[in-house]
């Protein structure tokens, strides 16, 4: 039988039920940041189609271990939720199981934190297996503590007999029950998963083989580079001016104006505290920009956000171990920018920096040069001696490489050529200083 009073969770509301409260806090000196960071959740509940009735922004000097926030402000929250008629109360900051339980007892309405706002975003716009895989799995792993029963009966189970499935004999409760059912949910999607990331692993060997090189276009959610691919590739991609509008890697082919071909990829984008358990169910998703040959880094120059967004990146970047990945900082939306000292603070900061709106498709010139240079920098020029009799073991090597000069010497080949940097290892046998293959050569 199920209780009446318990709340029920964010994808249980009704179509009408769609208003919400949101809760901030902020530090001494940190006002600002806390609103920014209200503002960021709202365009969260935007995207997900929650309306957002009311922000309310706490000072916060300590947390409270059983309901984050003291008596006085979650009675404050109680009678602005029941003013403004909010469904849901949404916090910006993480709360453990226990707080949401508490607080939910107390203001009587569904509580939920950003960690399951942004999770419920994903699954509402995952397309592909992959990344629907990955939210399920991300979102049983932050639910499983969360288990809730909207059952009276926690009474212990008695033995079912033939047939009982999951019941047991005396000892295990139902949360118990629920908690293995979970778990074995766990298991199943990360077999699924690795199946999906083996696909993946062989198209980017593929990719690695035929050493076209490769662009990861990154940065903070909503700055534009599903906006960038479309306009370089005419790629069919969408383009909205929400968060998370691109949840699915994309990739496309792209010639540079040197005849050089490339691959374009429009990978997910960062945002500030992002969940733990998404940054672990997404990594095979960001670890198209780990493979990439160099990292595309988009700002949202117009925005008044810009320092923190791109500290979020760089976080991410930072956990994923590709910090020190070739970059080229491209400044979007520099026709919106009102602040141009932040440009060149951008700049100042980051040498290889392009100023750009993809929208208008002004800038590309410049961010095309800076491209093709990054990749002149990928490549190496090697003095090789290859026996004749071995020459056949290089050939898919020289197809992706430029000769610059070939002497037949006796029974060997003599060769200056020019490499893609990612090949070295497979030709390293055959490497000769410069003046070994010039004497050889007379």
């Amino acid at each position: 039988m199920k209780t009446t009073t318990a709340p029920g969770r964010l994808d249980e509301l009704e179509t009408n039920q769609r208003t919400a409260l949101l809760v901030g806090t902020y530090a001494a000196g940190d006002k600002q940041q806390g609103s920014d960071q209200l503002d960021e959740l709202e365009s969260l509940c935007e995207t997900y189609g929650l309306k957002a009735a009311f922000k309310m922004l706490c000072p916060l000097r300590e947390i409270d271990a059983g309901t984050f926030l003291g008596s006085g402000k979650i009675q404050e929250i109680k009678e602005t939720a029941q003013e403004y008629g909010c469904d849901v109360v949404i916090f910006d900051d993480l709360i453990s199981p226990q707080q949401q339980r508490n607080i939910e007892k107390l203001v009587e309405k569904s509580v939920i934190d950003r960690t399951e706002l942004i999770l419920a975003v994903f699954a509402q716009r995952a397309h592909t297996k992959e990344a629907k895989l990955q939210i399920e799995l991300a979102s049983i792993r932050y639910q499983l503590p969360r288990l809730r029963r909207l059952w009276t009966h926690l009474s212990r189970q008695r033995s079912g007999g033939a047939g009982g499935g999951f019941v047991k004999g005396e000892g295990e409760k139902q949360i118990e029950i629920d908690k293995r059912i979970l778990k074995d949910q766990i298991t199943k999607l990360k077999n699924e998963l690795e199946e999906v990331k083996k696909h993946r692993q062989t198209q980017r060997r593929l990719r690695e083989r035929s050493a076209i090189p490769t662009f990861a276009i990154i940065g903070y959610t909503n700055v534009g580079k599903s906006t960038l691919l479309k306009a370089l590739t005419d790629a069919d991609v969408l383009v909205e001016d929400k968060l998370f509008a691109t949840l699915d890697t994309t990739t496309r082919k792209f010639t540079l104006p040197n005849h050089q071909q490339i691959l374009l990829i429009d990978t997910v984008g960062f945002i500030r505290k992002i969940p733990t358990p998404l940054i672990a169910a997404f990594r095979s998703t960001l670890e198209e920009a780990l493979s990439a040959d160099i990292l595309l880094h988009m700002i949202d120059v117009s925005s008044s956000n810009v320092e923190v967004q791109i500290e979020a990146t760089m976080d991410v970047l930072k956990e994923l171990e590709v910090k020190n990945r070739p970059m080229i900082t491209v400044l979007n939306k520099v026709d919106l920018c009102q602040n141009r000292l932040m440009v060149d603070r951008v700049r100042f900061k980051y040498p290889k920096t392009v100023e750009i709106s993809a929208l208008n498709k002004t800038g590309f010139d410049r961010l095309l040069e800076l491209m093709i240079q990054e990749i002149s920098n990928l490549r190496k020029t090697v003095h090789l001696r290859v026996p004749q009799s071995e020459y056949s073991l290089l050939s898919s090597v020289i197809r992706e490489s430029k000769i610059i000069s070939c002497v037949y010497v006796e029974n060997d080949i003599l060769l200056e050529i020019e490499i893609p940097r990612q090949l070295e290892k497979r030709i390293a046998p055959f490497i000769v200083a410069s003046d070994e293959n010039q004497v050889d050569a007379q």
